[in-house]
């Protein structure tokens, strides 16, 4: 085991519509702060005008801890350089004592705060309160979450592609946007705008599945040619390609699974890029009760992908439900829930399913 992948989600109380940009903007910040102090990886996200989406990477505790001076360069390149001096500063105090005792406490406080969901989500959502509050000219007050938070424990794989392209289609699903490019507050939006974090976090989801995808190989169209020993980036030589760029190329890769082999494209003009069922039909199917092909179900508000507890294949949520099956009603025997108008041919299934579906 090397972590768990989560899909967390928060709403404003009452759902208030209340983020516009300078809020949104200034979640990404935090949301990016709270990242490196506590060693997650952000894959993706989408910051909305009264909820959030975060698919978040949680790594093992390391056996080995970073040192007194790696955990300063931690604070300050997520916190800033006042916390980072603090910090120092108390250890060199310690240190000169011989106050090992109190260097380890601190030391402990920090990393409890590390490697962890529960941590890294309340830290973020009480950071962005606070500013939040403050930042309103009557100075609000009472809270502005309207509970703790969601999440989904997500496979890796399919599971985790699907799961990355729901959350950025968010916004097209709002009607906020056509295409999700143009949407800056979240992991597609911010690749796009090359935003190294974001490409990073794409480039784990794009090679969920092939580990290989999007990988540098350089290529020598001449017969029976060895590979170069070192990279010939300025090579003359026309028998010899440059790699491609392998942002790029995953990025690619991303948006043909975001737009879906089942959805028709069309331009400004109306003109249609890619023939397939539009937004009306794929509608018409799920008021019908009609099964649905997992890149048109991205496209719908679908309960089960922030309320369905696991996502993954049927093996994967039956291991968790084994696992914790005293979160789950004593009746029950089997974990797998189908997904509410999906097509069956999809492997995916949550612990939950909403509305309530059979087991399969």
């Amino acid at each position: 085991m090397n972590g768990a992948t989560y899909h967390c989600t928060s709403r404003v109380v009452d759902r208030q519509h209340v983020f516009g940009d300078v809020e949104r903007d200034t979640f990404v910040e935090y949301m990016r702060m709270y990242e490196r102090l506590c060693g997650l990886d952000v894959r993706t996200f989408c910051v909305m005008t009264n909820h959030f989406h975060i698919l978040v990477h949680v790594p093992l505790r390391p056996e080995i801890l970073p040192t007194n001076e790696e955990l300063v360069a931690l604070v300050r390149a997520s916190l800033g350089k006042k916390d980072a001096d603090k910090l120092d500063g108390w250890f060199r105090k310690w240190a000169e004592l011989n106050d090992l005792l109190s260097i380890e406490k601190e030391r402990e406080r920090w990393f409890r705060n590390m490697w962890s969901l529960s941590e890294f989500m309340k830290m973020l959502k009480q950071r962005f309160a606070q500013w939040f509050n403050g930042s309103r000219p009557e100075r609000r007050e009472g809270a502005l979450w309207s509970s703790r938070f969601h999440s989904v424990l997500t496979e890796d794989g399919e599971a985790l592609q699907a799961q990355a392209m729901y959350i950025d289609l968010n916004p097209v699903r709002a009607g906020m946007v056509g295409d999700p490019k143009d949407y800056r507050w979240s992991g597609y939006g911010e690749a796009c705008a090359g935003v190294e974090a974001a490409q990073a976090g794409l480039m784990q989801v794009a090679r969920a599945s092939d580990p290989t995808r999007g990988q540098p190989q350089w290529t020598d169209v001449s017969a029976n040619a060895a590979p170069p020993t070192i990279p010939l980036v300025l090579s003359l030589d026309p028998a010899l390609r440059m790699p491609p760029d392998p942002h790029f190329e995953l990025l690619s890769w991303y948006r043909d699974q975001l737009f879906g082999i089942g959805v028709e494209i069309v331009d400004a003009d109306g003109n249609i890029i890619r023939h397939g069922c539009s937004e009306a039909e794929f509608q018409e199917m799920a008021a019908a009760g009609g099964c649905l092909p997992l890149p048109a179900l991205l496209r719908q508000r679908v309960r089960s992908f922030t309320l369905g507890g696991v996502l993954g294949k049927a093996p994967y949520v039956q291991r968790i439900f084994e696992a914790h099956r005293t979160s789950f009603a004593k009746k029950r025997t089997i974990g797998p829930r189908s997904i509410h108008s999906l097509d069956q041919n999809c492997p995916l299934r949550t612990a939950r399913a909403y509305p309530k579906q059979p087991s399969g």
